[in-house]
């Protein structure tokens, strides 16, 4: 028995499910359901009921369920504590990424964690916004990139890494652009809408309430990329992102109909309580040095919106 088979029990136990287990943790549904196999052959008691409903943990699986997630939290805690002692930065960071979360930054902030902590082993999630702040509070992520939410985020340190606007958007030509929209026209068109966790998601659907109207179609993405290329095509209408900083040209690929919002920030965070954690300290450190170069014109190309 080793650690990361209790850090599997802990996940699939929290979210019971093999698919969304092995999502969280990065690995194969064969791996995550290999190393309960594995766990449950080493302690010889059954730790769930696999169900159409998903994996239900057992009577005997509840009573050790506690004791693993204390396991796997003070295995942690003495990782840190032994970099801590080393006097380097060292170890498992777990780092989540909302899906539209400024892929510029996050690739140069990567960038930079592997030149100056090459003993820091970064372990990358992408997950939606509302994922990310909730990884955050449950400790299996230790740093989250997201689109802000409405949601109360006070108990998370957060700084400002890049912006955007969010429009409406239609294939070039197909809706005149001079003209007072008609809502209830729009309503006609295919609607391109991205998934509920994701900001696009949440504010089309706060459009569609604004004007009471109910696209006749609507083809879900789980991803803005995916809808601005669709819209692009002719597929469609859609939410879509575009550059915050009004002297950008207008994309030529796409006719913005309607800004939904001028500015939705992407935020870095961590959790409050963790602020004296040694590498979320260390690496925090790391994003304000980056922060400070893209204000100074160091590295623009790196931390252009994705």
């Amino acid at each position: 028995m080793d650690i990361q088979q209790l850090r599997v029990f802990v996940t699939v136990a929290k979210y019971g499910s093999i698919t969304r287990a092995s999502d969280i943790l990065c690995r194969s549904q064969p791996s995550v359901s290999a190393q309960i196999k594995g766990l449950e052959t080493t302690l010889g008691i059954a730790l769930f009921e696999r169900t159409s409903r998903g994996m239900i943990v057992t009577q005997e699986g509840e009573r050790l369920l506690d004791e693993a997630i204390s396991l796997v939290d003070r295995h942690k805690q003495f990782m840190q504590e032994a970099s801590r002692l080393k006097g380097s930065v060292s170890g498992v960071f777990m780092l989540g990424a909302g899906r539209h979360s400024g892929n510029g930054f996050v690739s140069a902030f990567l960038h930079l964690v592997s030149e100056r902590f090459p003993e820091l082993e970064i372990e990358l999630k992408h997950l939606g916004s509302a994922q990310v702040i909730e990884g955050l509070r449950d400790n299996s992520l230790d740093m989250g990139f997201f689109t802000e939410t409405e949601s109360d985020t006070s108990d998370l340190t957060l700084v400002e890494v890049a912006s955007f606007g969010i429009y409406l958007a239609a294939p070039p030509g197909i809706i005149r652009t001079s003209d007072p929209l008609d809502w209830q026209q729009l309503a006609d068109q295919i609607w391109i809408v991205s998934s509920h966790d994701g900001c696009c998601g949440r504010w089309a659907n706060a459009l569609m309430e604004q004007h009471d109207i109910c696209p006749k179609r609507i083809i879900k993405v789980d991803d803005e990329a995916v809808t601005r290329t669709l819209v692009a095509s002719g597929a469609g209408i859609g939410l879509v992102h575009v550059n915050a900083d009004d002297s950008h040209p207008p994309p030529k690929d796409i006719d913005l109909l309607h800004r939904v919002r001028k500015t939705a920030r992407i935020m870095c965070g961590y959790l409050e309580a963790r602020s004296d954690d040694p590498s979320i300290r260390a690496v925090d450190e790391l994003v304000l040095d980056l922060l400070k170069s893209d204000a100074s014109g160091a590295t623009p190309s790196m931390l252009q919106l994705a």
